[in-house]
């Protein structure tokens, strides 16, 4: 792809989740999301082959299906209310058809088919983009009008994306597909809190980008895309191992690493309001989630294949050279849990 192409497809997926953010009409909002869906679609494109092909016929058919929800959502609540501003949202209609157009959005259960097929047919940056990056825009909108919303359907998908997340990566080889089901699992955790502390599915879609992100890049460095081939990966480049052995523990929230923050202060959140049942559903859901987790890990970490080579030191002399970026993001996403109470603090 042409360098000015590929500026040019950034800015606006930069552009588009930006005027998403900061708008509070309607409209704006969704010509947002708009511009972030075509802009991503020629990324997803790039290898030119059938199987990228079809993964972006299904990104741009689901997401067109979720924005003609969301408009036809916006028209019936502007007709009933006449207003257009984002936290009008009145209409009990309107409010039931924004709750599945968002949840279609961000994957959740049980609009969640397209989420696994598309990431596993794009490359693993655009992969990353489309579970990051693409996630901030619609939960913005979440963000925003969580009181407005169907508070029992959005609850009851969280709980089934939570469910279906675990349950879905537990039989996948490939790595692509896991990250998938993790994505779905965890924006499960973030549209179970959304209705009683708005915040914490911010600080919680935070902490989730940091280590996918850290993962992805990390997999793309070492060239892996299946389960199998971590085998060998210790004999290549240890500390990349380890890395993947911290990021993917800290997505499980595992603790004493960062992704155990945000599961914990939800599950606090559920039980201060008497969420008991909830909080146990969620909390049994997330050992799924740590089961397919810690398989990678055993296949990355504890498994060392037969190798010709006698050299024990060999990873000294790897060609992979991590960039600064890893090590940051890194560090972010596994160790700040004793930043705990500043962050209390400002949810």
């Amino acid at each position: 792809m042409s360098p000015y192409v590929l500026t040019i497809l950034t800015l606006s997926l930069f552009i588009g989740t930006c005027l998403t953010m900061f708008s509070n009409h309607w409209f704006t909002a969704w010509m947002g999301l708009e511009i972030n869906t075509l802009a991503i679609i020629p990324l997803m494109t790039t290898p030119n082959n059938p199987r990228a092909t079809e993964a972006a016929t299904k990104y741009f058919l689901t997401q067109a299906t979720a924005s003609m929800m969301m408009m036809f959502a916006i028209i019936c609540n502007a007709w009933s209310t006449n207003q257009w501003t984002l936290f009008q949202l009145t209409d009990h209609w309107a409010s039931i058809l924004m709750t599945l157009a968002l949840s279609i959005k961000l994957g959740l259960a049980p609009f969640h088919f397209w989420v696994p097929e598309v990431t596993q047919g794009i490359p693993l940056l655009t992969g990353m983009i489309l579970l990051t990056w693409q996630k901030i825009a619609p939960t913005t909108i979440l963000f925003q009008i969580a009181p407005c919303l169907n508070t029992k359907i959005l609850i009851s998908f969280a709980i089934l994306s939570a469910i279906l997340g675990g349950w879905g990566g537990l039989n996948q080889t490939h790595l692509r597909k896991i990250l998938a089901y993790s994505s779905i699992a965890h924006m499960g955790w973030m549209a179970i809190v959304v209705h009683i502390n708005p915040t914490m599915t911010i600080l919680n879609l935070t902490i989730y980008i940091m280590a996918t992100i850290t993962t992805f890049m990390t997999l793309n460095l070492s060239n892996t895309t299946k389960i199998k081939s971590l085998g060998g990966l210790w004999n290549k480049s240890a500390p990349t191992t380890i890395i993947i052995l911290l990021t993917l523990l800290s997505l499980g929230g595992l603790p004493p690493l960062t992704g155990f923050m945000p599961k914990w202060l939800i599950l606090q959140e559920l039980i201060a309001n008497g969420n008991f049942i909830l909080a146990t559903t969620m909390a049994l859901t997330a050992l799924l989630n740590l089961f397919f987790y810690m398989r990678i890990i055993y296949a990355a970490s504890l498994t060392m294949f037969p190798s010709t080579n006698n050299s024990k030191m060999q990873w000294y002399h790897t060609s992979m050279q991590p960039t600064t970026l890893i090590p940051t993001a890194t560090i972010i996403s596994s160790m700040l849990l004793p930043l705990t109470p500043l962050f209390i603090t400002l949810t």
